[in-house]
């Protein structure tokens, strides 16, 4: 049994170190988001050096606390009755239970101050002081914390990159069942990152990650047995592990009650909102406003969607949303009355959740035949939303948005003859409606045309069709992009480790030979150009840090000078 005064004692000295760390860099009287503001990328290097050192320093003292609690409790068993020893036991076991409730809650304030701040951020400086807050939890023990600031030590990030570190903290996590710290040093081992190149290690690495959960690690190791990477090839485990996977996010998408609305494509325009651009130009973005101001029902639509979801740099605004949309649909849109009908099912500060609303809205939008308006009467009387459950007006709504090809109806329709919901099961009728509708990409319609295929219900059993169809619908989910980017993002900050992991990935897989040649093109042209325009990229540098020397408005000042040296020559010249 550990002793009370010791582990006060432990919590006083690291209460005064870091009372301590916090008074020499800051100022007393600033409130802790402010104080954050100063802080410099040196004090998050150091206070992750702490994290390290005060885990070892845990380890040592909780080694000692066991040796000397059991001589303690053996002397007072002899000193005391069993009745007074119990009663001191439970009193400082509350205590004990108290201070550790107390540390753990802190930290856990701190890491969520942190989440805060990084999902608000909109700049380095600003993301930097998100991982003050993550390097602090993580000195109070938060595992969330300490992984967070273990990937930025992987990744480098705000130029304080250490991989021995972060292996030593990953190492730390996982033997504490840090699933993600399992992932991540499968990943390390598999590559011979930071520590040594061995397969079978990553594998043993891969299969307690997927074991504790990570979905990555799910991934991995159903690609390898699919594959036979360092493994026997066997396509019924890589099935298993892709079935987990894809019921995690199926499960998810079930139990979202949203409504997926068609995106409205804006054609003939030289910039539009459905372009790929991530960010929406400012300037283009008041163009826009202008126009839906003007009456363009099209752009009122498309603003009101990129406000309700927060695309192209927009910040989610569901007030924004509903203006647009309440405008177009006042103009005649029966897109827009859809998602009006959309954001009352669902409720937000704008539209709170009225089911009532939403059916008078998606009645609007079916009445001029609108695909998603009689999908969205269809998923009210389905699911008894404002109105009792009825699966043969479901029915009807869905039929008649399936024949105007909404996927969504047509998944619908696939999943109520799949599952007898109102109708006599029918897995042919299912699987038509399933595949009809993952022809337009509907992921959960990929999901069950993969359930099928695995169990033979309906069809002919393939494990390899299985397989095929479940990686597409992972894909759908974006899924697949993660355990490329996690093996780029890291080389790209070591060129030759890059061509390494892209040579590698060539040799892992024939597919790959084509598209790595075209990376591999990339990478050295950005190399080059790296070495050519060093000069140019040091003195756009310098340029830059006139802003923090002269003022933000120093160019106006050169400007002004140099109009008044012209008009001086000039006077000089014809005076």
């Amino acid at each position: 049994m550990k002793p009370l005064s010791l582990l006060i004692e432990i919590l006083i000295i690291l209460g005064v170190i870091i009372k301590n760390i916090e008074a020499e860099k800051h100022n007393k009287k600033q409130k802790e988001r402010n104080v954050t503001t100063q802080v410099s990328v040196n004090e998050v290097k150091r206070l992750l050096s702490h994290i390290l050192e005060r885990r070892k320093l845990i380890k040592v003292i909780y080694q000692r606390e066991n040796a000397l609690g059991k001589k303690k409790i053996q002397r007072k068993l002899r000193i005391r009755g069993i009745q007074n020893k119990d009663l001191s036991k439970r009193n400082k076991n509350h205590l004990r239970k108290q201070a550790k409730k107390n540390f753990t809650d802190e930290g856990d304030q701190l890491f969520k101050m942190g989440i805060k701040i990084l999902q608000q951020s909109k700049s380095q400086k600003q993301k930097a002081e998100a991982y003050v807050f993550f390097a602090k939890a993580a000195n109070m023990g938060n595992l969330k914390a300490m992984e967070k600031m273990a990937d930025a030590l992987l990744f480098g990030n705000f130029g304080m990159q250490n991989i021995t570190a972060a292996i030593q903290l990953y190492e730390s996590l996982a033997k504490e069942g840090s699933y993600k710290a399992q992932n991540a040093l499968g990943f390390l081992s598999s590559y011979g990152i930071g520590m040594e190149y061995n397969q079978a290690k990553a594998l043993i690495y891969y299969t307690f990650g997927s074991a504790g959960g990570s979905m990555m690690s799910q991934m991995i190791l159903g690609y390898r047995y699919l594959s036979g990477i360092n493994v026997l090839q066997n396509c019924e485990v890589a099935l298993n592990h892709y079935k987990k996977v894809a019921d995690y996010i199926a499960d998810k998408l079930e139990k979202s009650e949203s409504i997926p609305v068609e995106k409205v494509r804006l054609t003939d325009r030289p910039e539009n909102l459905s372009s790929n651009s991530e960010i929406l130009d400012w300037d283009i973005y008041q163009y826009y406003k202008f126009l839906a101001e003007r009456g363009d029902v099209q752009i009122q639509v498309s603003l009101g969607q990129l406000h309700l979801i927060g695309r192209k740099g927009l910040d989610q605004d569901y007030y924004k949303a509903l203006y647009y949309f309440l405008k177009a649909a006042k103009a005649g849109s029966a897109n827009a009355m859809a998602f009006i009908g959309k954001m009352y099912l669902e409720g937000n500060a704008a539209a709170p959740q009225n089911n009532a609303t939403a059916f008078k809205y998606f009645s609007m939008a079916a009445s001029k035949g609108n695909a998603i308006g009689l999908h969205g009467l269809g998923l009210l009387y389905f699911y008894g939303k404002g109105v009792p459950v009825n699966y043969a007006e479901a029915l009807k709504y869905f039929q008649k948005a399936a024949e105007k090809g909404w996927p969504n109806a047509q998944f619908q329709l696939g999943f109520m003859y799949y599952s007898g919901s109102g109708v006599w099961k029918d897995y042919k009728l299912a699987f038509k409606y399933f595949y009809l509708a993952s022809q337009s990409g509907q992921p959960l319609a990929i999901y069950y045309l993969a359930e099928m295929y695995a169990t033979g219900t309906g069809v002919l059993r393939s494990c390899r069709t299985a397989v095929e169809k479940r990686l597409k619908f992972l894909k759908k989910r974006r899924c697949i992009q993660w355990h490329f980017s996690y093996g780029i993002e890291l080389p790209f900050k070591d060129i030759h480790l890059a061509r390494r992991l892209y040579d590698m990935a060539a040799q892992t897989s024939p597919d790959a030979h084509i598209p790595v040649f075209f990376a591999l093109m990339k990478l050295e042209t950005v190399h080059l150009l790296q070495d050519i325009l060093f000069f140019k990229f040091t003195m756009c540098w310098k340029w830059m840090k006139l802003d923090n020397t002269l003022g933000p408005y120093w160019d106006l000042f050169v400007i002004g000078l140099i109009v008044a040296v012209l008009i001086f020559l000039l006077r000089n010249r014809y005076g």
